[in-house]
């Protein structure tokens, strides 16, 4: 197995367990989730594994996510892993990554009713991230090569919240993740 790949099942055996934030799933459970959303809408291999992928910077080096909603919730975790998974990826799963942050705030901004859907985690940290786009913003976002994915991997990352939610293993990815290894 690539030396990548093992570091990945690190990270997730070490601190998967970890609470996201004061969501009631696991790192884990909630990237398992966003990886089955993506691949159950016949998304691109590079999509599932961005979606599966996209908040390990709350894990990366071993940090956690406040748990209470008085603390700042933005910790610029889009940024902690970009650079490591553009080496190792490339950037059909790194920027949708980077750019799923500025996705809520975009979707937030365009449908005002996608901030009322948004759980009190991601509502607060909306606001911790900046809140609404300015024009400028907005137009900075739609010339990003990889925004679209970026929207399709916030969509799910939102829905990716759920209890005791059946999903496939890590396990599961491993193919995936090889696959889409540069």
């Amino acid at each position: 197995m690539h030396a990548i790949i093992e570091k990945i099942q690190r990270i997730f055996n070490e601190r998967g367990a970890n609470q996201y934030g004061t969501e009631a799933v696991t790192q884990l459970e909630h990237a398992l989730q966003s990886g089955e959303l993506a691949e159950a809408s016949s998304a691109p291999q590079s999509l599932v594994i961005a979606s599966m992928l996209h908040d390990i910077g709350h894990i990366f080096h071993g940090s956690e996510l406040p748990g209470n909603y008085e603390d700042n919730l933005d910790d610029k975790h889009e940024f902690v892993a970009n650079a490591w998974l553009k080496e190792h990826f490339g950037p059909e799963v790194a920027d949708p990554i980077r750019l799923h942050v500025a996705a809520k705030r975009y979707l937030c901004t365009r449908q005002p009713s996608y901030e009322d859907a948004l759980s009190p985690t991601s509502r607060k940290s909306y606001h911790d991230q900046g809140g609404p786009m300015s024009p400028e913003e907005i137009t900075s976002f739609e010339s990003e090569p990889h925004y679209r994915e970026a929207l399709e991997l916030r969509r799910w990352d939102d829905l990716a919240k759920e209890t005791e939610k059946e999903t496939p293993s890590l396990q599961h990815f491993l193919p995936a993740l090889e696959s889409c290894l540069n």
